[in-house]
C-alpha cells in the first residue's frame, strides 16, 4: 500500500527526518550531527550574518547554535529550523551583549569585517544592505533579517524572539521607518 503524499512534496518528510537527525545528534550520532549541519549551516549562516554584520562572528554564532542545539532537547513545537533559528537569535543577542561591554573591540572587528566583505563580495548591494542593517538597533535588525531577508511569518517571528506578535509588528514598523528616515534619498 502506497503512502499518501504530503500537501507540500518533501516537506513532512524533511521535518521528520530532521527531528530525527536531532535526536540522534544529541545522542552522540557524528553522521547525523554532520547531516544537520550540512542540512542547515548556510541558512544559519545567512540570518547570522545579518545579525552580527561580520563572517567570523556568524561563524562563531552558527557554531555556538549547533553546539546548543546537540546539548539541549528539542520538544518538536516547532520546525527544526525555526528551533535551530530561535537558539542563534539568542546566541547573536548574547554576542551583542558581550561586544556591547567593550566598544573598542567591536570597532575594530567591524571595520575588519566590512573590509573583508569589500575585498569578497564584490557586489554593492549586499554592502548596502550590511550597513542598512548595521545602522538598527539589535531589536529592530532581527525583525528586519527574520521577516523581509528569510521572509518567516510573525508568529514564527515572535515564538524565536520570545515575544508577543504585537510587539514584532511594531518592531518591524519601526524598523522600517527608521531605514526610510535614514535612508531617505539612497535611491
Amino acid at each position: 500500500m502506497a503512502k499518501a503524499a504530503p500537501s507540500v512534496p518533501g516537506e513532512t518528510f524533511k521535518v521528520a527526518d530532521d527531528t530525527e537527525l536531532v535526536r540522534k545528534a544529541g545522542r552522540g550520532d557524528e553522521a547525523a550531527f554532520r547531516a544537520l549541519v550540512d542540512r542547515e549551516a548556510r541558512y544559519l549562516y545567512g540570518i547570522a550574518h545579518a545579525l552580527t554584520d561580520n563572517a567570523a562572528d556568524a561563524e562563531d554564532v552558527v557554531q555556538e547554535t549547533f553546539v546548543a542545539a546537540v546539548g539541549s532537547r528539542f520538544r518538536g513545537e516547532a520546525s527544526v529550523r525555526t528551533w535551530l533559528v530561535k537558539i542563534l537569535v539568542r546566541r547573536a543577542a548574547m554576542l551583542h551583549r558581550k561586544r556591547r561591554r567593550s566598544p573598542e573591540s567591536l570597532d575594530s572587528e567591524k571595520a575588519g569585517g566590512l573590509s573583508d566583505e569589500i575585498a569578497t563580495a564584490g557586489c554593492e548591494a549586499r554592502l548596502d544592505l550590511s550597513t542598512m542593517l548595521a545602522s538598527l538597533s539589535p531589536e529592530h535588525r532581527a525583525v528586519i533579517v527574520l521577516r523581509e531577508v528569510q521572509g518567516l511569518k510573525y508568529g514564527e517571528i515572535a515564538e524565536i524572539l520570545r515575544v508577543p506578535q504585537g510587539t514584532v509588528e511594531s518592531r518591524l514598523h519601526r524598523a522600517r521607518e527608521e531605514l526610510r528616515m535614514r535612508f531617505k534619498g539612497y535611491l
